[in-house]
């Protein structure tokens, strides 16, 4: 396999259909199997449409394949660090992080002086 990017003139303000949609065409192209790429596209949803509702916007976003391995980053311009709610009945949502770090375990955070970057890994196999 060898890498792949996302399409760099759909970073700044991409939304999360594109996001999906540059997602399912970079995996189709790699013969990625349905199941894994239903993963990476739950993924892609949960972190972009953070970045939209709680940061102002996704700054920039890419997707990688490598053997073994699927990595999503996605940037926006908060410097907050992402986090776990704890499950509340009365109040909707909350599971994104939780279901991005199920799905990524490797997923990781890097600030910058523009905001910070989520990196979400996704094992191949």
């Amino acid at each position: 396999m060898r890498p792949r990017f996302g399409k760099p003139d759909l970073t700044a303000g991409i939304s999360c259909a594109q996001a999906r949609e540059t997602a399912r065409s970079v995996l189709a192209e790699q013969d990625m199997p349905p199941v894994l790429t239903d993963d990476v596209l739950t993924v892609v949803s949960e972190l972009v449409s953070n970045a939209v509702r709680h940061a102002g916007g996704v700054t920039g976003f890419q997707i990688t394949v490598q053997t073994g391995q699927i990595i999503v980053e996605v940037s926006d311009g908060s410097a907050l660090q992402p986090h776990l709610r704890p499950p509340s009945p009365d109040t909707p949502g909350g599971f994104g992080w939780r279901v991005v770090k199920t799905l990524a375990p490797g997923t990781f955070v890097r600030f910058n002086r523009n905001g910070k970057t989520i990196t979400a890994t996704i094992p191949t196999s």
